[in-house]
């Protein structure tokens, strides 16, 4: 997640974008291994409609969080976007969300039973945490999460039946039953903390690990989860990975594509940790915030947060 609306966002989004300009440009998007990139869907921006994160469904279905708009949407697979749900509004309006100044919501993960899990930051303790969705249900809140943090990035563990969440203002990634109950502090590990803005960002399970993301360190980590559910030592596997937010692994062992929000690029990146530029402005990036791959199909959703232009869902073919 990435949004200009402190001055410390402010701050983080001119030094994100100088950074990014100061580069070394990558490896040409033609020579990446993907093709076909074509805008499937255009959320509306005037509705707060920014495409925040995708969890994917059967039959060409997505489930999405529109960050802005507090709400939780289906997408079909002709495009068409159905409301599924609309988060209520914090009492102060959520002038008090750490980093953001309004109410978000965020991560989600969608269970084979076609239970939504998502998360919803507003700077309140009675509103701020995670939230279910059954099918056909009402969406209510399974565990509080301190009003002091943002929750942002949502694994879900469906053999364990165990939800994670990073906290992008407290460094934290949580713990919390899918049945719903108290959170607990899994990691703190020094590698998600912040650096002035936000830190733990995008969340994945993958081959007995947690992996996470950085925004404010550019970097990926991973941290083995132990026989007994503890977390283990966190190791940082990437590196210079400018406004780097959600990311989706290929199938290919540790090989990922993940969005670089200020960047406005999508890259793949191997597990040595060197990254092609794989998508880029000229394929319709308006500030990508998540990625998800269905077979070869790759996913990628574009909130629009600093671009505020035309927050859209990219379809592309992964060729590796």
């Amino acid at each position: 997640m990435f949004t200009k609306l402190s001055k410390a966002a402010v701050s983080a989004v001119v030094l994100a974008a100088a950074v990014a300009m100061a580069a070394p440009a990558p490896a040409s998007a033609a020579s990446a291994p993907l093709s076909h990139a074509r805008t499937t869907v255009h959320f509306d921006l005037a509705k707060g409609q920014t495409p925040e994160n995708i969890a994917l469904g059967p039959h060409g279905t997505s489930y999405v969080t529109l960050a802005k708009a507090r709400q939780v949407a289906e997408v079909s697979r002709g495009g068409g976007v159905r409301i599924l749900a609309t988060l209520p509004e914090p009492a102060d309006g959520g002038v008090n969300t750490p980093a953001m100044g309004l109410p978000l919501t965020t991560g989600v993960v969608r269970a084979e039973d076609g239970t939504l899990y998502f998360l919803y930051a507003t700077g309140t303790a009675d509103l701020t945490g995670v939230w279910r969705l059954s099918p056909g249900g009402r969406p209510q809140r399974i565990a509080a999460l301190p009003a002091t943090g943002l929750p942002n990035g949502l694994a879900l563990d469906p053999r364990t039946r165990t939800l994670y969440v990073t906290d992008s203002v407290l460094g934290t990634v949580w713990r919390v039953p899918v049945s719903g109950g108290t959170a607990t502090a899994w990691s703190t590990d020094p590698a998600l903390a912040p650096a002035g803005f936000l830190g733990a960002n995008g969340l994945k399970i993958h081959n007995g690990a947690l992996w996470a993301t950085n925004l404010d360190a550019g970097t990926v980590v991973r941290i083995p989860i132990r026989a007994d559910g503890r977390a283990g030592t966190a190791r940082v596997t990437a590196t210079g990975l400018t406004g780097i937010d959600d990311f989706a692994f290929t199938g290919r062992g540790d090989q990922i594509i993940a969005a670089l929000n200020t960047a406005n690029e999508v890259a793949l990146i191997r597990p040595n940790g060197t990254r092609t530029t794989v998508l880029t402005a000229t394929d319709g990036l308006q500030g990508p915030t998540s990625i998800a791959l269905r077979g070869k199909t790759v996913h990628v959703m574009s909130a629009a947060y600093v671009t505020a232009e035309d927050p859209n869902l990219i379809l592309a073919r992964l060729g590796c």
